[in-house]
């Protein structure tokens, strides 16, 4: 009967509960209506035009390049910071659940053994046994009536018992349920940051894939730029042996032709380190990949349509605006829990056990003993430590609140750099295409007119140099073009949503 009048109570004192604090409301948050809302842009990229379509969460795919897209899609299950992320967000749950465990009640089973010795001199000798010598036995154990042997000695004894206690604290004031709402949120913070975490490994590949390919052409223009110039050094010598040209000639040629060379030790070094680099961001070892990416190939092209969203959508895409979101959500529910801590706690408490001095005795009705009753407890004085504790969380609340402003307008700045940046990139390389094929015609034009003899040698190569300048510029613009596509995936965030690695139980 104690028990269900126990278990009343505490339905009733639940019903009747309610959950202080503030209630989390989803911020605001500011969405232009085009993405070319600031007016330094007169129209969309010629080559490459953007336009409102959904992201296609796999956009490395745009590229046509199937050894970028086999990098991709080994990210999510072997990248070491994927695999941390993947357990912190495991972490999160299992913190949650801890948590949780405070809504139901604790139940403990208990058993012991004990042999016991009072002292004879102790607090039970002060009872006496009320009749001398000639004190009365109960039931032949050898002690008096007041409890104390007729002999003054207290002999040893055995204590046996078991049972179960339980306890419950009942959630009057939502404390527990806040903490539970605060952890769900840590748990949606935990997994917009193993987002991130993707996002940006799978962004970081593409750079690097793509830089890597950029280094290869900066290794062919080079090359080739050796084998022009290594005839410039024939023929200047074979000038100067025929007395049509001089040594200073040769000389000169053979400048040009060492420096050029002298570029290619340093393009090899860049090429092996951006090897290892993507063969750490697929968590292997050091030249695991050069078999696979040792063969040179374009850099991967940008598509002529260029899907990017609306702007609305952004916000829900950015894993780093989600998180925010989520880091505010978890500190308006801290603010709760600090609320709750100034009112009283009540927790139903019980007892049900078994004791006895003789083991036959152990399964006997009257050797049963029990205790339920509630506790409450009311703050009273805790040396300013609740009131402390409430400022402390608001100010993390308004602190998480102007980190999410913060982040959301660092996200709208990313993508306008990010767009301005593929913008102006285009129209450099288009330049850049017309001065090479110029360098190009005018370095033709001086070799055959300095073997007419119209002009001399020192034209020739201003002309080569200008040549391998350009060249160069164009190449890097051609690789800039297409990692600032990758830039602008990354600020739109667009990525795989569900792709990570599994963390056994």
């Amino acid at each position: 009967m104690a028990v269900a009048r126990l278990a009343a109570l505490g339905m009733l004192l639940i019903l009747a509960s309610c959950t202080v604090g503030p209630d989390f409301k989803e911020p605001p948050w500011y969405s232009p209506a085009s993405w070319f809302g600031g007016g330094h842009r007169e129209s969309p990229p010629v080559h490459s035009q953007l336009v409102a379509d959904p992201i296609d969460p796999r956009w490395w795919n745009l590229f046509g390049d199937s050894e970028l897209t086999s990098l991709e899609e080994r990210v999510a299950r072997d990248n070491f910071d994927v695999r941390v992320a993947t357990i912190q967000l495991a972490e999160s749950r299992a913190q949650r659940n801890v948590t949780a465990a405070g809504l139901y009640p604790s139940i403990n089973g208990n058993a012991s053994y004990e042999r016991e010795k009072a002292s004879n001199r102790g607090i039970f000798s002060a009872f006496g046994s009320g009749g001398g010598g000639g004190a009365t036995q109960a039931n032949g154990t050898g002690f008096g009536a007041g409890g104390v042997p007729a002999s003054g000695k207290i002999p040893p004894f055995d204590l046996y018992q078991y049972g179960f206690d339980a306890s419950w604290e009942i959630d009057l004031w939502g404390r527990v349920r806040r903490s539970i709402e605060a952890a769900d949120a840590s748990i949606d913070s935990s997994a917009e940051a193993r987002r991130n975490t993707l996002l940006t490994t799978l962004a970081e590949v593409a750079r690097d894939y793509i830089q890597l390919r950029g280094i290869q052409r900066q290794i062919e223009i080079a090359n080739e730029n050796v084998r022009v110039q290594q005839q410039s050094v024939q023929l200047t010598s074979e000038r100067a042996a025929g007395g049509l040209g001089s040594e200073l000639d040769v000389a000169n040629a053979t400048a040009q032709l060492r420096s050029t060379a002298a570029q290619l030790p340093q393009l090899h070094q860049q090429e092996a380190q951006l090897v290892n680099a993507i063969s750490l961001l697929l968590g292997l070892q050091p030249n695991a990949l050069r078999a696979e990416l040792d063969t040179p190939r374009p850099v991967p092209p940008v598509p002529p349509r260029v899907p990017v969203g609306v702007p609305s959508e952004l916000a829900r895409r950015r894993p780093d605006i989600r998180q925010a979101e989520a880091q505010l959500h978890a500190a308006t529910a801290d603010v709760g829990v600090a609320v709750a801590d100034f009112y009283p706690r009540v927790t139903l408490s019980g007892s049900l056990g078994i004791q006895a001095l003789q083991p036959k005795n152990l399964f006997t009705w009257d050797a049963r003993q029990y205790g339920f009753g509630p506790t409450v407890t009311l703050p009273i004085f805790q040396g300013g430590q609740l009131r402390a504790t409430l400022q402390l969380r608001k100010e993390q609340q308004q602190k998480a609140a102007v980190n999410y402003e913060r982040t959301v307008l660092n996200a709208w700045h990313e993508v306008d750099n990010a767009l301005t940046a593929y913008d102006a990139e285009q129209k450099r390389r288009d330049e850049l295409i017309q001065a090479v094929a110029q360098n190009r015609r005018a370095l033709g034009l001086a070799q055959v007119r300095y073997r007419q003899g119209l002009i001399d040698f020192l034209t020739v190569l201003d002309a080569q140099r200008s040549l391998l300048q350009t060249e160069q510029q164009l190449a890097d613009s051609t690789t800039t073009v297409s990692n600032n596509l990758v830039a602008l995936y990354k600020a739109l965030g667009g990525g795989w949503e569900n792709a990570f690695p599994v963390v056994g139980g």
